[in-house]
């Protein structure tokens, strides 16, 4: 069954989704899962896993090939059953109000797949790792890379093909070679001890700096703004004098630019 589970983790197919689809809840995916022979399985839903794997028998299933065809093959009968499940379409329509097809099925199964690892959650690493990628998202817009280091996720795992480039492809391809040779030498140990050491003082040199320069920033602004507040004779922005108050600071601030 070990077997079974790591397929369905190359997949990418979560214990959430793969409950959605034999109709049963997720603690029956688990019970499912720790049975010894897939044959136990009640025969309608055997039937069902067999179809989703393309197999005729759970002999054929230790013979899978999993490639990225194979990924989107499964991938494409998961998500015509998804799309064919009216009730659960009507639950998602609300929730996912003004969204594409594509778009919302996307956003679902995103929420579904952070619900289960949260759930499951004892150490708290998940909420670290769905926090920084609140953090990565947040800064995404800023940053073409962010989106290219997805891509080299996304093709380095199988879920994408690799000469596939949906975002500046020159840009694309220079990132995902330079990315190709950093994971190789830290996978290989290539560099010496004294050269990460160094290397990683110079980021958080960079990212102190960073956040100094923030700091420097927000002071500044909030002279201003108690400054902006003092000339008009307000105490504080609100929403009436919201528009009047940027307009001093803005007034405040080219005043500096002359000085």
């Amino acid at each position: 069954m070990q077997m079974l589970n790591d397929i369905l983790h190359e997949l990418g197919i979560s214990k959430v989704k793969l409950a959605k689809f034999l109709g049963v809840s997720r603690q029956m995916v688990y019970n499912y899962l720790e049975l010894d022979d897939i044959n136990k399985w009640p025969k309608d839903k055997k039937v069902l896993l067999l179809n989703l794997l393309g197999v005729k028998s759970v002999e054929e299933i230790k013979d899978l090939k999993i490639d990225t065809d194979y990924i989107m093959s499964v991938e494409n009968r998961l998500n015509s059953l998804c799309e064919a499940n009216s009730s659960e379409h009507n639950e998602r329509t609300n929730i996912y109000h003004g969204l594409g097809k594509k778009q919302a099925e996307l956003m679902h199964n995103i929420i579904d797949l952070m619900k289960e690892n949260l759930d499951d959650d004892k150490s708290l690493e998940s909420y670290h790792t769905y926090q920084y990628l609140y953090h990565f998202m947040q800064a995404m817009e800023s940053s073409r890379e962010l989106k290219y280091i997805l891509a080299y996720i996304s093709k380095s795992m199988g879920f994408s093909k690799p000469l596939e480039f949906v975002f500046d492809e020159e840009e694309q391809f220079t990132f995902e070679s330079i990315m190709f040779s950093a994971m190789t030498l830290y996978h290989n140990g290539g560099a010496s001890k004294s050269k990460i050491a160094e290397s990683h003082r110079r980021f958080v040199n960079q990212i102190e700096h960073r956040m100094e320069e923030k700091l420097s920033r927000t002071l500044e602004l909030n002279t201003i703004k108690v400054q902006a507040l003092k000339e008009l004779g307000y105490t504080e922005i609100n929403e009436k004098n919201a528009s009047e108050v940027f307009e001093k600071i803005a007034e405040i601030q080219s005043r500096k630019v002359c000085d």
